[in-house]
């Protein structure tokens, strides 16, 4: 009964320590987790799990980063159109 309480808090910590990110900073951890995770697995194949999820975990922080750079252009520019169509003027793009 001791594990069960103990693995739940386990479980659980790390999903109470992301409560309070901010979205770029959950887009980044999720790509970099992803990406060790993935890179662990391939690096077993390949002969070293350690290596791969650091390759991995590199490459997904990339990928997380560019995503949330993304979104974020993409909720800038929609906020632009919206302002433009709202008072009537040409929209401004963001720079």
């Amino acid at each position: 009964m001791k594990r069960l309480i103990v693995a739940g808090l386990v479980a659980a910590l790390p999903l109470a320590g992301c409560a309070n990110m901010t979205p770029g900073q959950q887009r980044a951890l999720s790509g970099t987790a992803i990406g060790a995770s993935g890179g662990a697995i391939i690096g077993a194949i390949a002969g070293n799990a350690g290596l791969g999820a650091g390759i991995g975990a590199a490459a997904g922080l990339a990928g997380g980063l560019i995503y949330n750079k993304v979104k974020e252009d993409q909720s800038a520019s929609y906020s632009a159109g919206y302002q433009a169509g709202a008072t009537g003027r040409p929209p401004n793009p963001p720079q």
